[in-house]
């Protein structure tokens, strides 16, 4: 799997510039202890109180949405991630948010084995984590093995249709150029830079590997898997700026200037392992 060693050469140079960005904002959720991520703050409605649960997050890079999670009432949380460098932020960070917190490094396939066999309440995935991975099926497959029975799936991505866009125009048409559907053959980017602030010169580990899923293959995956659905949801808002023209409607959130019913940017599944 030399996609695996590529993608995580990236997020391994990445895990630092992050930590020290005002984009994850580490200082913030060490001094305040009642502070969540963005992210977690904008699933937490849906998410609920997760007092006396057990809960996973897989692909946690640098840990602020898997200490979020604890400040949700976790009794325990758990969090996985192949980059050794994103993971020693996380642990870091942990600590010092006096959170007690399991890291484990791993990639998703082999998560299973990875944690010994231990089943969870909650298995959470965040924005930006699927694209990562060459098969949805096999995704699914593996986060129904890590539920408990009555056990829930909370995934919220990207939404594919925004993959498949040319993010380089900046006259603010949506022009479809990347497939919508899982391919084979991954997109390969050679893009140097990151998503967050911080200093990015440094980067030599720019080459990474992606797929998109389209959302009937995700749903279809999840189904097949044994699960339940009892939530689908579409979102008009993301995380991170996928176009420079973009417009932040909130702290950490942006979205189309206009005419945002034009695209999805987001999509939130739920679902329950019977």
């Amino acid at each position: 799997m030399a996609y695996v060693e590529l993608n995580k050469a990236n997020w391994n140079q990445r895990a630092p510039i992050h930590a020290a960005s005002d984009s994850y904002n580490l200082a913030r959720l060490i001094a305040d202890p009642e502070a969540r991520s963005n992210v977690i703050d904008y699933d937490a409605p849906h998410l609920g109180d997760l007092t006396g649960l057990d809960v996973l997050h897989l692909q946690c890079h640098i840990g602020t949405d898997t200490v979020s999670l604890s400040r949700l009432g976790a009794r325990s949380i758990t969090g996985l991630d192949f980059s050794v460098e994103s993971l020693k932020v996380a642990r870091r960070l942990a600590a010092d948010c006096a959170i007690e917190a399991t890291f484990i490094e791993s990639d998703v396939y082999s998560a299973v084995s990875a944690l010994g066999g231990k089943t969870f309440d909650v298995v959470y995935s965040s924005v930006g984590a699927l694209n990562w991975l060459p098969n949805v099926k096999t995704w699914a497959e593996v986060v129904a093995t890590l539920l408990k029975p009555g056990g829930r799936l909370y995934l919220r991505d990207a939404h594919p249709m925004l993959y498949t866009l040319e993010y380089t125009r900046d006259d603010q048409l949506l022009v479809v150029s990347l497939p919508y559907f899982e391919m084979r053959d991954p997109y390969v980017d050679d893009e140097p830079g990151t998503y967050t602030d911080g200093d990015t010169s440094n980067l030599t580990a720019i080459t990474t590997h992606e797929w998109n899923h389209g959302l009937g293959e995700t749903v279809q995956a999840v189904i097949d898997a044994g699960l339940c659905i009892s939530r689908l949801d579409e979102h008009i808002d993301l995380e991170w700026k996928p176009f420079e023209w973009v417009v932040e409607t909130a702290p950490g959130r942006y979205a189309l200037p206009e005419g945002r019913e034009r695209l999805p940017m987001m999509y939130t599944i739920e679902a329950t392992k019977s």
